[in-house]
Formats: structure tokens, C-alpha cells, sequence
């Protein structure tokens, strides 16, 4: 994640507030990204999962890197007083 995953997904214009990691549970992982709007996520969607080098090179190894069976994926809005705007 933290060295091909982040770098690419940050070069097509996410921003990746946070990356965590579990100090009681070697496989858990946590990443928090932020959108402006729904139309700022669907078009880097887009870019970055439709794009030649996520399907050649960067989703054949997300096996190695994820359980996709266990992950679970979340779509927060950030309350009035988040610094996570």
C-alpha cells in the first residue's frame, strides 16, 4: 500500500488523509481518503481503476496486499467540527 498503491492513487489526484496499521492485529489496515463531492470521487475513480497501469501492473498484486473477502469499505461524511474535511 504504503509504497505502490498510495504513491499511484496520490499521483491521479487522491489525497490520503491517513494510513494505519493495527498494533494488535498484524492484518489490519486502515487508509482514509477525502473527495470534495461524489463527482470528484467518480472521476478519480476513473483515473486511477480504469487506468492501463492499475490493470496491468497494480491490481494483479492487490491480492498479495488485501483480503478481499474480509475488507469492508466505509463512506463517511465528516461531522461540522472534523479537522477531516
Amino acid at each position: 500500500m504504503e509504497s505502490r498503491i498510495i504513491p499511484f492513487q496520490i499521483s491521479k489526484g487522491f489525497v490520503v488523509v491517513g494510513s494505519f496499521v493495527s498494533e494488535e492485529d498484524d492484518d489490519t489496515y486502515v487508509w482514509i481518503r477525502r473527495f470534495a463531492d461524489e463527482d470528484e470521487r467518480k472521476l478519480l475513480y476513473a483515473a486511477v481503476y480504469e487506468s492501463d497501469i492499475w490493470k496491468k501492473d497494480i491490481d494483479p498484486l492487490v491480492d498479495e496486499l488485501l483480503d478481499r473477502e474480509a475488507t469492508e469499505v466505509f463512506r463517511l461524511t465528516p461531522t461540522p467540527k472534523s479537522v477531516l474535511q
